[in-house]
């Protein structure tokens, strides 16, 4: 635990202008992010009497090592700047809304020839127009099954597409009318766009235009006498009308607004948000964090602000933001900026908009409670787990960040590893990594160990090298290697092998090489769960009902789950690697391209230098290691037909 006063910067050093803040821990992590109007006010507040701190800004400003600042000209660019630094840094202590799902969205890709309707989850893509999120993908495509009707999108993937065009025969919604199959070219690229721009224009709100005129269309269809065109034209705008119910009117007036509500206690937040368009509800989502930081109502909205809007521009920000505590001013500028015209940021105060920011408030308080049950007893669980295993190997404090390495191979063949992340008892599977043995070939565990563990503190000391930190800690030598910075930059306070006591040794044999002395370093044997200690002759042995054991196996088996998958990745692949594998610098698309130019490798080996010059992409250097790679290569033993005993000739590869 830092003391404050150690890091406190010099009275007059921190300037009286708007600006953003870093603090950092021990290991150069930043742990917490900030704005502030005044830099010099804000900051001072940090440095009084720790007994006058909230909770959790007095565990923030002792995990702290150091501070650093960064001024600009205006709150504004303060607010944007703490929202690029919040999600590259990802600290520790600012409250980050995250879903407790990933709600799907309707997503029309208009950056495509033949735009597609689907069904989208996670981070959104450029020239893509979303309509959400849901709180169901069936929801969705119910929705999307009754438009098609009357606006024949595309909803097929691109490999069904691509067969389609191939065979010039539509696929089943193509046959029913749902789908106007330009794969087939009964309509063109304009036509099928045009179709897609219409179908958005309705998902937005503008309804009751397109309506009015389906229907003088089939007013004039009967008038002409052409009823069965008239029949089809009632038909479609029943069935718009039946998708246009699906969303109720809550706002008379056809507005397009945001409601965001928020329902919170002591330690918890929970934030909803109705998407309201054309003054029908088009989309639902929400958020639960734990308020790792001193902030109130206002300042929970601000940050759901940021991580709702932080990416999006143009009409993906609305007009009006119904909230229910205004952050601070610039806020609004920000939205303004975002959306490139005016959005109006306020509270409700009467009428239909104050009820329906009554019932995302219902929402919000039910979210909060839903997640405080389901949460209740795992975060107790996991505290008690994780002061249990700091118990059980004799360990300073709690430890907050868990690694855990195993090595995974067949009949010593494809021999690589894993290492697995916990933080706080959960996965953290963005940090996980993957590991090939290259010091040695065959099959020794203990000596795979030693090279994985060496390799990722390897790296972490030059992260700390790069920033000055570890020069003066240790006389060993710690050479360059090929991994993009910052994988390895922050340290785990618990190193967990899989495996005893030899395993654990080289673990700590490797440590020491590289003069680390402030992780621990432990192994659990598979055979009787036995936790085994460096240098201990005798294991530890949890209680069969510890919760501490039951992590640390958690922990062990997800570390095999994921070096397995890796292994069994790297075995499939080699299997149907072929000569073709060997030519360096030969890459997927020209092997395609070889293979479909001449229908088999038997032709391929057969043909001459100038006719593998033929070939789009392969000049004569290139054809030249292609027929010596196959030469060297012996050719594959001919398949055989197990139902008949048959030999199949190579050349139908």
């Amino acid at each position: 635990m830092a003391d404050p006063s150690s890091y406190r910067p010099k009275p007059g050093q921190i300037p009286d202008s708007p600006g953003v803040y870093r603090f950092r821990d021990e290991h150069g992590r930043v742990i917490y992010v900030g704005k502030a109007k005044s830099l010099r006010q804000r900051l001072s507040s940090y440095f009084q009497d720790l007994a006058g701190l909230h909770p959790r800004t007095r565990t923030m400003v002792t995990t702290a090592a150091s501070v650093e600042w960064t001024v600009v000209s205006t709150e504004v660019e303060a607010l944007q700047l703490e929202y690029s630094w919040i999600k590259e840094y990802d600290p520790r202590f600012n409250v980050k809304y995250r879903d407790d799902k990933s709600y799907p969205s309707l997503a029309v890709t208009l950056n495509e020839e033949f735009p597609r309707v689907q069904v989208m989850r996670g981070p959104k893509k450029k020239g893509v127009r979303y309509f959400g999120p849901y709180a169901h993908a069936w929801a969705i495509r119910e929705t999307v099954d009754l438009m098609l009707r009357v606006f024949p999108v595309r909803t097929c993937s691109a490999g069904v597409f691509k067969r389609s065009h191939q065979i010039g025969r539509p696929c089943l919604l193509g046959y029913i009318g749902k789908c106007s199959a330009p794969c087939v070219g009964r309509v063109s690229a304009e036509e099928h766009r045009e179709l897609a721009e219409e179908f958005c224009d309705f998902m937005a709100g503008r309804t009751g235009a397109y309506i009015r005129r389906l229907e003088r269309r089939m007013q004039d269809a009967a008038e002409e006498m052409e009823y069965e065109k008239a029949a089809r034209l009632r038909d479609d705008i029943e069935a718009l009308r039946r998708a246009m119910e699906k969303n109720a009117v809550v706002l008379a007036d056809a507005t397009d607004a945001d409601l965001i509500a928020v329902a919170e206690d002591e330690l918890e937040a929970a934030v909803q948000i109705f998407h309201v368009r054309g003054g029908r509800v088009r989309g639902q989502r929400g958020w639960v964090t734990d308020k790792v930081e001193a902030v109130d109502t206002a300042g929970l909205v601000e940050h759901a602000l940021q991580q709702l809007y932080g990416e999006e521009s143009g009409d993906a920000v609305p007009k009006e933001v119904l909230v229910p505590a205004l952050p601070a001013a610039p806020v609004a500028q920000w939205l303004t900026g975002r959306r490139g015209s005016r959005v109006d940021l306020r509270i409700p105060q009467r009428g239909d908009k104050k009820d329906l920011m009554a019932t995302v408030q219902r929402n919000a308080q039910q979210a909060l409670v839903l997640h405080k049950t389901k949460r209740a007893s795992d975060l107790t669980t996991r505290s008690r787990a994780l002061e249990e295993i700091a118990e059980a190997l004799g360990l300073d404090s709690a430890p907050l960040r868990i690694e855990c390495f195993d090595i995974s191979h067949l009949q010593g063949q494809d021999v690589v590893a894993s290492m697995v992340v916990f933080e706080d008892g959960l996965a953290r599977k963005s940090e996980y990594r993957r590991f090939q043995i290259k010091s040695f070939a065959g099959q020794d565990d203990v000596r795979s160990m030693h090279e994985v563990v060496g390799r990722r503190f390897r790296r972490y000391l030059q992260e700390k090298l790069k920033t000055g930190e570890w020069a003066e800690e240790t006389d060993g030598e710690v050479p360059e290697e090929d991994e993009r910075p910052k994988r390895f930059a922050y340290p785990p306070q618990l190193v967990v092998v899989d495996g005893g006591k030899p395993q654990v040794a080289a673990a700590k044999r490797a440590l020491d090489e590289l003069g680390v002395t402030d992780v621990a370093v432990c192994g659990l044997a598979k055979r009787l769960e036995e936790v085994w200690l460096p240098d201990e002759d005798d294991p530890v042995v949890l209680p069969r009902t510890s919760e501490g054991l039951y992590l640390l196996q958690r922990v062990r088996d997800e570390a095999h789950r994921f070096a397995i998958s890796y292994q069994r990745g790297k075995r499939a692949k080699s299997m149907r690697a072929g000569p073709l594998d060997a030519v360096p610098g030969l890459g997927e698309t020209r092997k395609q391209a070889l293979l479909k130019h001449f229908g088999s490798l038997k032709r391929l080996r057969a043909a001459s230098l100038e006719q593998i010059c033929e070939v789009p992409g392969i000049g004569r250097k290139t054809a030249e290691t292609i027929t010596a790679a196959l030469a060297a290569a012996a050719p594959a033993a001919p398949a055989v037909n197990m139902a008949t005993g048959e030999i199949m000739d190579d050349a139908e590869e």
